[in-house]
């Protein structure tokens, strides 16, 4: 899924704003350097996202046949070779 720059911007304020309501955490940086350090992490983490996708995708178009996007066959081989992306990552 793709978000745009603003929902990204939201979410890291939303998490810096969580991290810094729990008492064992403590900021050595200032509030901002956080949020953008959670923008820069997550952003990292939304490519690492879209790069499985778009493998398992490439995986289910180099079948001998055509396999139409939506159809319970082409869930399942997206489901699997998704996952086995996954793996190949050892997550």
């Amino acid at each position: 899924m793709r978000l745009t720059r603003d929902k990204v911007n939201k979410l890291a304020h939303t998490v810096a704003d969580a991290l810094a309501e729990v008492d064992a955490v403590e900021f050595i940086e200032d509030r901002n350097t956080i949020r953008q350090e959670c923008r820069k992490i997550l952003e990292e983490l939304f490519m690492a996202e879209a790069k499985l996708d778009a493998s398992a995708r490439q995986k289910i178009e180099s079948q001998k046949r055509i396999i139409p996007e939506g159809t319970q066959e082409w869930d399942i081989l997206y489901r699997k070779y998704y996952n086995e992306e996954v793996k190949k990552l050892g997550i």
